[in-house]
């Protein structure tokens, strides 16, 4: 059985390279797209005092609907964008308050598409997503970065962990 992929974009831009080689993807290979800006989550709080923002109801979401999780994000001073790593940090609510959600994450393929205007970026870029795979107990497919100068290659993406 063919598992079921969604893209989570954390751009701050709505209509900026990444959204733009994320809906190509997308429609290429038919992938559903979840699109960060579009929620509101609040930063990781050691007291919790955020547990009614969107990011429970969302994470359970994409976790009972699809088997492999593509983060797509911009780089941003050799990291992630920022909405992407607020949502990264808070995966330690679902191993605190929401700990069977987080359990369920466990067998779950995660890979990553980045872009920026160079051609190719350090490998270590990817390490907190490699790392955050190891620990949450999934499988780490793969990650493609893309020269966001170079949109008239759109068409010929290859994403070897699709």
């Amino acid at each position: 059985m063919e598992s079921k992929k969604v893209i989570i974009v954390g751009s701050s831009r709505n209509k900026g390279n990444t959204t733009r080689i994320i809906e190509s993807v997308s429609k290429q290979f038919n992938i559903d797209v979840v699109n960060l800006s579009q929620y509101n989550i609040s930063y990781y709080d050691y007291e919790s005092k955020n547990r009614d923002d969107d990011f429970i109801p969302l994470i359970k979401n994409i976790i009972e609907k699809y088997d492999t999780l593509i983060f797509a994000t911009p780089v941003y001073w050799y990291s992630m964008s920022g909405i992407m790593k607020v949502f990264f940090d808070r995966f330690s609510d679902l191993i605190r308050i929401e700990k069977e959600t987080g359990r369920r994450l466990k067998g779950k393929k995660m890979a990553v598409i980045s872009n920026s205007h160079d051609s190719k970026i350090e490998n270590e870029f990817y390490i907190p997503f490699r790392k955050s795979a190891a620990y949450l107990g999934m499988d780490y497919l793969g990650d493609q970065h893309f020269n966001a100068d170079q949109f008239e290659k759109i068409d010929e993406i290859k994403l070897d962990f699709i």
